[in-house]
This record gives C-alpha cells, structure tokens and sequence, in this order.
C-alpha cells in the first residue's frame, strides 16, 4: 500500500488560519466533497463522531483524524498544512499543523488500519514533518508524502 493509491493531490492544502477543530472538520468534509465525491456533512459528522471516542491528535503537531463512511467505494485521504497552528486538544497538548485525514468505507477492516498505519508512520517521521512545515506548496507536499514511503509500504 502507498500513500498515492489514496491521497490525490488535490485533497493536499495550505491553510492560512482556521478557528476551531469544528471547523478543520468542515474543511476536510468540503475538500473530500471537491475531490473524492463525499458527502461534505457526513464526512463533518464522522469525524466528530470519531473525535467524540478520543483525540486524534497524536502530538509533535500531528493529528490524524479518520472516520469511516457508508458509500465510499475505497480509502480516500486529505493532507493540511496549518500555517497558523491550532488547538486540537492533542495528547501532548501541544498545538497542531499537519493533519492528515483518512475516510474509509463502512465495511473496510485491514485496510483501513494498513493505511492509517501507513500514514501514522509517514508522520511520526522527523524529517518529513520538518519538510513539510517548510513548504508552503500543495503539489510539493503531495510528492514528500506520496515519494517518502512508497519503498516502506507493507
């Protein structure tokens, strides 16, 4: 599996300020509404679901909200870039700037995790997070995520 089988370059943006976690959400369902022909308040509302379970900001300025959605026929992601970081109620409490998405279908199991796992090891990973906070454009974040871990992808 590679990050490129489901993140197109066009769920990849830079965001100069968002306000709240409420609405990253709503960026996110509207990106995967644009680009992956999702319901832009189901995609708001599963991930609010999710998020209700716990956190998904996983610390170091990372969250990796996922949810999962009836209709999808695979994984589809979207990749943020906070130029202004924002209080995400993260583990470490520490503000987030890269928030990687992930939406699977309904019955997805093992591939569901496989690629959050996937994407989970792309952002743990020191030196593309660094690449990626210094880089202001989208189609060259897309080629750092999708070229970093095409060789390492179980």
């Amino acid at each position: 599996m590679e990050l490129s089988s489901f993140l197109k370059p066009e769920a990849v943006r830079v965001l100069g300020q968002v306000s709240s976690k409420k609405r990253l959400f709503q960026q996110l369902g509207q990106i995967m509404s644009s680009c992956c022909d999702v319901n832009a308040d189901e995609a708001f509302d599963a991930l609010q679901e999710r998020e209700s379970l716990g956190p998904t900001g996983v610390g170091h300025g990372v969250a990796l909200p996922h949810a999962r959605l009836p209709g999808l026929s695979g994984i589809n992601g979207a990749f943020l870039r906070l130029q202004k970081p924002l209080d995400y109620g993260s583990v470490d409490r520490q503000p987030v700037d890269l928030v990687f998405a992930l939406f699977a279908p309904e019955d997805t199991g093992v591939e569901h995790l496989k690629a959050l796992a996937l994407v989970s090891r792309t952002m743990r990973d020191k030196d593309i997070c660094a690449k990626l906070r210094a880089n202001d454009d989208p189609v060259a974040l897309h080629a750092l995520l999708t070229e970093s871990r095409t060789s390492q992808a179980a």
